[in-house]
Formats: structure tokens, C-alpha cells, sequence
């Protein structure tokens, strides 16, 4: 689909669709549908610098693990190597930028990246127990 923040709700719908599907808990739910809906933003906002293109989202359970990624052909960007805010200082002192990648890391089990034929894979993983 196009990667646009108009298109939110659709990717929310299909990715909270297959976690009920997989009998996924509320509470893992609505960790995943937070992460998925800051990946995607970030896709959109900022992969293809202003321009427009697509984004695929892939959605698998296996093992009772959940994984989402997301699949854009935008600039290369590895969010596993963003720096994490210092959460210390006051709002006002941080630099602008970067806690949602901080709380996708920090909730989901795993976050991965991969660059391969000059697309953009990122994926996250949950464990749904």
C-alpha cells in the first residue's frame, strides 16, 4: 500500500484483525498495535523524504511468537542504531526525536532490521505468553 499516514487505520485494522486471529492477549495487542503504528508513521513521514511509495506490512505467528515487518524501498534507515534518549533529563533538555523507536524497542521482544535488494526491512517480534 501507499506509505501514508492516511492509511493508518488500515494497517492497524489488518494487523489487529490477524492478532485476534492468532488469540493473541489484549495486552500484548495493544503493545504490538502501538509499535506497529510508530514503524508505520516513521515509514511514512520520513522514508521517502517528502515523495511518496509504498510500504509492504507482513504479518506471521509461529511458535506464539508475533512478528510484523515492514518492507519500503525509502532511504536506508536502521532504527536498531538509532541512540536511545537520555530519559533522564527533563523533556525540555532531550533532543527532539527518536523515543518512539526507544519504545518499540523497549516493548517489543525483538527489533530487527535488514537491508536487502534496496528495500528497507523492519521487523518487530512479540512473544504472545
Amino acid at each position: 500500500m501507499k506509505a501514508a499516514v492516511d492509511n493508518l487505520d488500515k494497517v492497524n485494522a489488518f494487523v489487529e484483525e490477524q492478532l485476534d486471529e492468532a488469540g493473541c492477549p489484549m495486552k500484548i495487542t495493544m503493545q504490538v498495535c502501538v509499535a506497529v503504528e510508530e514503524l508505520f508513521v516513521n515509514v511514512a513521514s520520513y522514508a521517502y523524504g517528502g515523495g511518496t511509495g509504498n510500504v509492504t506490512v507482513r504479518f506471521s505467528c509461529e511458535d506464539s511468537v508475533v512478528s510484523v515487518s515492514f518492507i519500503d524501498s525509502g532511504a536506508p534507515f536502521d532504527p536498531t542504531q538509532k541512540a536511545d534518549p537520555d530519559t533522564s533529563l527533563p523533556a525540555s533538555e532531550r533532543e527532539v526525536g527518536g523515543l518512539g523507536i526507544f519504545m518499540v524497542k523497549k516493548s517489543m521482544d525483538a527489533l530487527e532490521y535488514e537491508y536487502r535488494d534496496n528495500k528497507n526491512i523492519v521487523t518487530i517480534k512479540k512473544k504472545m505468553a
